[in-house]
């Protein structure tokens, strides 16, 4: 129910109230969660807005955030409790767009790859002298042609390479092909169309007769991105409303074309150069940029690190002394209590006790004699007689 949708990916009105009554028929259970997993979105998105704004220092009071979330593609910003038709529209056009920008960047991966392969190609014969490097090179190019040497593929899509699957890998007669039988059997979760990993799994078999995991020659990463280009080439021709996804309808369409039955020959990735020696040159300057800076970063880590040694070094001088002035004040203290002037005892729970001072018989003597040369005081309180 998220299949309709015009060339560009997006849904007409019409579009929109099928959508609308598909939505209506989710059970409540699935619209409560979805209408949950909006507002979290909603919520999610004010929380990157208000970091970014915080980030550029930007001061606003007053914040319009529906004004604001019209930057993300993905979602209704005038509706932001309710998961609605309006949503799922988004959705699938923010979803195809990001997919096809997923694509470009595996292919630009892949070139990447293939001129590192060439440059640490060049790179090991400069390694060699030059009658290994010649009986090298020679080793390289037999093997480059022996991959070359391979079966004919068949065009993706076209009524052969079907035809070859429905033989070989359904086991049926292929003079008994029908491709609305071939749609159903290929359609493995059943929902009514092919998606991009049921479209690639149909492509098994012309990948094996161009690459074989056991040969040197053969390179595993090259057959990836051979199926990516046979699943490119398929979507191109058969998916007319460029939602990613072939329904029945496209497919019978598909069949119908000329090309169908009289495709051109297909060119797998050896059959001509992915990048030119300018765009290597570019790629090993590059290469050698990144590893001037990897060495910079490595000095200046190896100075850190030296600069790291010395201040611990020092800390550990520091440590010794302090923990020889730690033993020579012990060794202080240890001797003024031997001498008699050390601090009062301490008692069992190492409280402080002080004990009374015994006076000598001169200073009991004194505080007496000054007691007996005091005045007598009137006797008080006597009983008075009449």
């Amino acid at each position: 129910w998220i299949k309709d949708g015009d060339a560009d990916g997006r849904c007409s009105d019409d579009d929109n109230g099928r959508l609308s009554k598909e939505l209506d028929l989710v059970g409540h259970h699935v619209r409560t969660r979805l209408d949950e997993l909006k507002r979290q979105e909603v919520s999610r998105l004010r929380m990157l807005l208000k970091a970014k704004l915080d980030s550029t220092n930007t001061q606003s009071l007053q914040m319009d955030h529906t004004s604001l979330l019209k930057q993300f593609e993905h979602l209704d910003p005038h509706n932001q409790n309710t998961f609605e038709a309006k949503d799922l529209e988004l959705l699938i056009s923010t979803a195809t767009k990001d997919l096809e920008n997923y694509d470009a960047e595996r292919h630009e991966e892949f070139k990447r790859y293939e001129m590192l392969k060439e440059h640490e190609r060049r790179e090991y014969l400069k390694g060699l002298d030059q009658e290994k490097r010649d009986q090298e090179e020679k080793r390289l190019q037999e093997l480059k042609e022996k991959h070359r040497q391979h079966p004919k593929v068949n065009a993706p899509g076209s009524v052969a390479q079907l035809r070859e699957v429905w033989e070989e890998t359904d086991g049926l007669d292929p003079q008994e092909f029908n491709p609305k039988t071939f749609f159903k059997l290929h359609d493995t979760n059943e929902d009514g169309v092919l998606d991009e990993q049921e479209l690639e799994a149909l492509f098994t078999k012309e990948l094996e007769k161009v690459y074989d995991p056991k040969n040197e020659e053969d390179d595993m990463m090259e057959m990836e991105e051979e199926r990516l280009r046979m699943r490119e080439h398929v979507m191109k021709n058969v998916d007319l409303n460029k939602d990613r996804l072939v329904s029945l309808e496209e497919f019978l369409r598909s069949t119908e074309k000329k090309d169908f039955n009289n495709p051109k020959e297909w060119e797998t990735l050896d059959a001509k150069p992915l990048y030119t020696e300018e765009e290597l040159q570019r790629f090993e300057a590059e290469l050698r940029d990144k590893e001037e800076e990897l060495k910079r970063k490595a000095e200046t880590l190896h100075q850190e690190q030296e600069l790291l040694k010395e201040r611990g070094k020092a800390l550990e001088a520091q440590k010794r002394e302090y923990q020889q002035a730690v033993l020579e004040m012990s060794q202080r203290q240890k001797e003024q209590q031997a001498a008699g002037n050390g601090p009062p005892p301490a008692g069992p729970n190492g409280e402080l006790q002080f004990q009374p001072q015994t006076q000598k018989p001169e200073e009991a003597k004194a505080p007496a004699e000054a007691q007996s040369n005091l005045p007598a005081e009137p006797p008080q309180n006597l009983p008075v007689h009449t």
